[in-house]
C-alpha cells in the first residue's frame, strides 16, 4: 500500500501511481506504508464498510420516524417515532466517532 503525502490516499498496488487520482500529485509524494500500518487499514476496511452501511440505514431510520411524528395517529404511536428518531440520531453520532477513532489510529484507507 501507498499512501499520498499531499491528501493521503491510499492506494493498493506494488507500487505507486503515476499519480494521486484524489489530488493529481505526482508519483514521487507516494510513500510505501509499513507492513503494520497496511494491516491496521486491511482488517478495519469491513467494520469500517460496516459501519457506513449502518449509519446509512439510521438516516433512512430517521427520516420514516419524522414521517411518522408528521402522520400525529395518536400519542402511543408518537412516542415510538420520536424515541427512534433519538436512538438513530445518537447511533450515527456514535459511528462518526467511532470512524474518527479509526482515521486517527491509521485505520482507515
Amino acid at each position: 500500500m501507498w499512501r499520498c503525502g499531499v491528501c493521503g490516499y491510499i492506494h493498493d498496488g506494488e507500487e505507486a501511481p503515476e499519480k494521486c487520482p484524489k489530488c493529481g500529485a505526482p508519483k514521487e509524494k507516494f510513500t510505501a506504508l509499513e507492513e503494520a500500518a497496511a494491516e491496521k487499514i486491511e482488517v478495519s476496511r469491513y467494520t469500517n464498510s460496516l459501519q457506513m452501511e449502518l449509519s446509512t440505514l439510521m438516516e433512512t431510520v430517521k427520516d420514516l420516524c419524522i414521517a411518522g411524528i408528521e402522520d400525529d395517529l395518536d400519542p402511543p404511536c408518537v412516542s415510538i417515532f420520536k424515541e427512534t428518531l433519538k436512538f438513530a440520531t445518537e447511533t450515527q453520532q456514535k459511528i462518526k466517532a467511532e470512524i474518527q477513532s479509526h482515521i486517527s489510529k491509521g485505520k482507515w484507507g
